[in-house]
């Protein structure tokens, strides 16, 4: 089955930029939607920003002009460059990938660390 790593995450100093990367092993196109989700310390899971299939995009308020989701079709792989960045987006970022159109697919990364910090 297919499955999706994440990759790019590391330490960054305010204001700075970071890009994450979530390949697929096999099509990226597998998948219905592609959610980036973030999890901090004390705090609940939240979905980031996500992209179907056709390109449609979404965005939480916290990282609208700041966060950018974007896709290579030829590397199977979603991108979430992170511009502009606060402390308060430090979290473990997770790629989530989701079908129902054929097969239920319901698949994680195992996740990224981005710390933001002086």
């Amino acid at each position: 089955q297919v499955q999706l790593v994440e990759s790019g995450g590391g330490l960054v100093q305010p204001g700075g930029s970071l890009r994450l990367s979530c390949t697929a092993s096999g099509s990226i196109f597998t998948f219905d939607v592609i959610n980036w989700y973030r999890q901090a310390p004390g705090k609940q899971r939240e979905m980031v920003t996500s992209m179907t299939s056709g390109g449609r995009t979404n965005y939480e308020d916290a990282v609208k002009g700041r966060f950018i989701i974007s896709r290579d079709d030829a590397e199977n792989t979603v991108y979430l460059q992170m511009s502009s960045l606060k402390p308060e987006d430090t979290a473990v970022y997770y790629c989530n990938g989701q079908a129902w159109s054929g097969r239920f697919l319901d698949t994680w990364g195992k996740g990224t660390q981005v710390t933001v910090s002086s």
